[in-house]
């Protein structure tokens, strides 16, 4: 294979990595824009006045995805004998349990209400789950979009659910008005019960996105340097060998039969 084939062969190659570590690139980008504006709507959103529940969920029951996180203002009753457990959630350490009861407000519409958490038991359910206040109670939950079917299609024992999935507990409660696009994540209710764990504020961190985004164009750069590092050092080489090669000794000039008689001659005559 000549010189040049190879290099060309090399130079293809560095084109193609860098074309995968551009997407892989505008991946990383795309991704840190995500993660900015969702902290932005965290940020707007999180510690805004409680607005009644009518103002960002109305009769077609959508969430609008810039309405998460805002805190609404809910006045009803718990359906506690509907409670249900949500499994394996990342709380202090361990996989606890989310509490999520049923919520109807004085409208007759029903919201699932996750108020917090509880830690594993001994066996497959928590040792004890306090119970939520009775009769009328008003309530501050922040809204959150429904969650989606685990993708493993992993189930959970009687009571329990693997996934906050709203659609799936509404078809449970079997009651009219239920809520099925969002649930509300406890903030404070009045009169209160003996308290669950509660929930953190969403980290504010930026992730390191944006620094892959920048890591892989360098690594298409790096590409393109190493690929004229190996040609220039092939070319270099190649002089090195050409110069350092012996030149051949030189052949005597022969002489023709007519030039030796000629001398011949010319010695006689001395």
């Amino acid at each position: 294979m000549s010189r040049f084939v190879r290099w060309s062969i090399y130079v293809v190659v560095a084109i193609g990595f860098a074309v995968a570590c551009a997407f892989l690139s505008q991946w990383q980008f795309d991704r840190s824009e995500s993660r900015t504006a969702e902290l932005e709507l965290i940020e707007r959103n999180y510690d805004a006045d409680p607005v009644p529940l009518d103002d960002l969920i109305g009769t077609d029951e959508a969430l609008d995805a810039q309405d998460e996180w805002r805190p609404v203002a809910l006045d009803g009753e718990y359906l506690a004998d509907q409670q249900v457990l949500v499994r394996n959630r990342p709380h202090g350490g361990t996989s606890a349990f989310e509490v999520l009861v049923p919520f109807r407000d004085s409208d007759g519409r029903i919201l699932i209400v996750d108020r917090g958490w509880v830690p594993p038991g001994e066996g497959e359910a928590p040792d004890a789950v306090p119970a939520p206040p009775s009769g009328e109670v008003e309530i501050v939950v922040r809204l959150r979009p429904t969650e989606p079917l685990p993708a493993s299609g992993r189930g959970a024992p009687e009571g329990q659910v693997p996934t906050i999935h709203v659609p799936t507990i509404g078809d449970r409660l079997a009651e009219d008005g239920t809520i099925t696009t969002a649930y509300g994540q406890l903030v404070s209710e009045s009169p209160a019960s003996d308290p669950l764990g509660g929930f953190d504020r969403p980290t504010a961190d930026p992730g390191m996105n944006l620094s892959y985004a920048i890591q892989w164009i360098l690594f298409a750069i790096m590409g393109f340097i190493f690929i004229a590092y190996i040609i220039r050092t092939e070319i270099t080489k190649h002089r090195e060998e050409v110069e350092g090669r012996p030149t051949a000794p030189k052949q005597p000039r022969r002489r023709d039969k007519d030039a030796d008689a000629e001398d011949e001659l010319l010695d006689a005559a001395h």
